[in-house]
């Protein structure tokens, strides 16, 4: 092989190789192109088949016609030999003969519109079910392909998530350290606040039951069970209201 073969096959590898892998990068959007391209052949399909159906049954009127034509033409002809008209007679029957021929005619051509419509609805079907079988098929490609790039992200970046992982724990850490010290900070000034003003030792005394105006549970129980009785002790020759009612 010559130099310059050697380099155009070179140049025709290159070519092919670049080409490839610009299809690869774009497969998915190549594959949901190609199933919209499907989606938009089907819709055409379906419409072929809607006017298939509908000239058919256009011919299946005209047949119906006919026969309705015929019945009547022979009740016409059998009429007008009863009345001696001949050559009326034979008018109408040559129409019959016509319209009988329309109809053998016409008949072998609806059987093939319906042979062609059940073809044409089983291909339609049978694409329909591929193109749903490659959509799964791509949807579940499409999630490979985000938990790979996931994947891909996380094993790179994992040093870095490591070492901002134990940033933060550190970070949080401080935060707690400082508000400890803070709510130290506050309960030891109201500490002393309360020496200041007297309130804790106030707050001594109420709890020892020294300070005036404190009453416990204790104190208030012990007062509502020892109020004073007072006995009433009724006066001689005094009848009590219960004493005078004589008994019924």
């Amino acid at each position: 092989m010559s130099m310059l073969a050697k380099l155009s096959a070179l140049f025709r590898g290159t070519a092919h190789d670049a080409a490839q892998g610009v299809v690869d990068q774009n497969a998915l959007k190549i594959l949901d192109q190609e199933i919209r391209d499907a989606d938009t052949a089907q819709g055409k399909a379906r419409d072929d088949l809607a006017g298939l159906v509908a000239r058919r049954r256009m011919a299946e009127n005209e047949m119906t016609s006919f026969r309705d034509q015929i019945a009547k033409y022979e009740s016409s002809t059998r009429a007008a030999l009863g009345q001696g008209k001949t050559d009326l007679a034979r008018e109408v029957a040559g129409r019959i003969a016509e319209l009988e021929s329309e109809i053998g005619t016409r008949g072998p051509l609806i059987e093939n519109m319906k042979a062609a419509e059940a073809r044409l609805r089983t291909a339609i079907a049978s694409t329909d079910q591929k193109i749903e079988t490659l959509r799964r098929e791509i949807d579940i490609v499409k999630v490979n392909e985000s938990v790979q790039r996931a994947q891909t992200s996380v094993a790179l970046q994992s040093a870095g998530a490591h070492s901002r992982i134990g940033s933060a724990a550190d970070s949080l850490q401080r935060i707690k350290q400082r508000q400890a010290v803070q709510e130290e900070r506050l309960r030891v000034g109201q500490e002393f606040e309360d020496k200041r003003t007297g309130a804790d030792l106030d707050a001594k005394l109420k709890e020892a039951g020294i300070l005036p105006g404190h009453s416990s549970a204790d104190d208030v129980l012990a007062r509502l069970t020892q109020q004073d009785v007072t006995v009433v002790t009724p006066r001689i020759g005094q009848t009590t209201p219960a004493a005078d009612k004589e008994p019924g």
